[in-house]
């Protein structure tokens, strides 16, 4: 399986400008730029590579997870994962750090021993967290 997206860029990297598009479309021409990716830590600007990394971490964790409790036996009621990516700066550039995923989980029957188990796994082998070459966390709370 092979997925595809495309960077445009015209310009130096402070005052210049790009557009991002994705094969399904979802994105299409969606505008990043410097200020959007080192300066507004709002978000409200616009995309960044770094977010679109958070989103596919937390998306692909949360489907791996959601496999290896259904395959345990486990009926999921609710996985959500918020994942947030840490920049730093060393004397070769930019890198990511970190990448923090906090589960918030409602797993009827489960104990924690077993889902800490099992979360812990899902983050150690979801496809975005073997890519990833940065400290992966994963903070947890199972609910209800």
């Amino acid at each position: 399986m092979k997925r595809t997206a495309t960077a445009k860029w015209q310009g130096g990297l402070k005052q210049g400008r790009g557009h991002l598009n994705t094969q399904s479309g979802v994105f299409t021409d969606q505008p990043y730029n410097f200020r959007m990716r080192f300066e507004d830590e709002s978000g409200a600007s616009g995309t960044n590579p770094e977010e679109l990394i958070a989103a596919a971490h937390a998306g692909c964790f949360t489907m791996a997870l959601s496999g290896k409790l259904e395959a345990a036996g486990y009926t999921i009621e609710q996985l959500q994962t918020d994942c947030e990516i840490a920049m730093d700066k060393d004397a070769t550039g930019a890198y990511i750090k970190t990448s923090t995923l906090r589960l918030y989980a409602t797993v009827p029957g489960i104990d924690n021993e077993d889902f800490q188990r099992i979360a812990h796994d899902a983050k150690a082998n979801c496809p975005i967290s073997r890519l990833l070459n940065c400290e992966i966390k994963l903070e947890t709370e199972l609910m209800g």
